[in-house]
């Protein structure tokens, strides 16, 4: 490669697990506990399993050493522990405040309620309608088709004829081919 090419070259690294720190007790600079440092799940599980096996100790005390033993090699097997890529800790932490928030959710950090019902008051006339017969006053049922704008007529054509106007609604269409009125049912 030449120097050109080299410098062209571009070369990203991520550091990010390098940098994360897990989150351990049990060390003070260079000072660590015995078999330490321990994270909180381990503190948990030798607290935890601390505490019942000295008030359990009629229950166990037959099998020697064993109850013993497996409580050490838990606080070992939880060293590593991850659910979902989180500390066991936080994961139970998370599921306690799934479990406590508002089933609706937030908005704008409160709580999402539904509003509170209200009656819908108002009023409305039934008047009856014009007979289908009878146009409205100032009103025509015929209208004219316009003349085309480009061509010539032709000599002796007869002129367009009239169209009847389309009902408006499909109920009034109904109506007007049953031929009751349009007010009566």
């Amino acid at each position: 490669m030449t120097a050109a090419a080299a410098e062209r070259q571009r070369v990203a690294r991520v550091y990010t697990s390098a940098r994360r720190h897990p989150w351990v007790l049990g060390k003070l600079g260079d000072w660590v506990i015995w078999f330490g440092p321990y994270t909180p799940a381990q503190l948990i599980v030798l607290g935890g399993g601390a505490l019942l096996l000295i008030k359990g100790f009629a229950w166990w005390s037959w099998l020697g050493p064993v109850p013993v033993v497996l409580w050490l090699v838990a606080v070992w097997a939880v060293r590593g522990a991850s659910i979902g890529g989180r500390s066991p800790l936080a994961a139970a932490l998370g599921w306690v405040a799934l479990l406590v928030k508002h089933p609706a959710g937030r908005i704008a950090g409160r709580a999402a309620r539904d509003r509170r019902g209200s009656h819908l008051t108002g009023a409305f006339v039934i008047e009856s309608a014009p007979p289908i017969g009878r146009p409205p006053a100032g009103e025509s049922l015929r209208v004219r088709v316009p003349k085309a704008r480009r061509g010539r007529r032709r000599k002796g054509a007869a002129p367009a004829p009239a169209v009847r106007a389309v009902p408006v609604s499909g109920l009034t269409h109904l109506l007007s081919q049953g031929g009751q009125p349009a007010g009566r049912s």
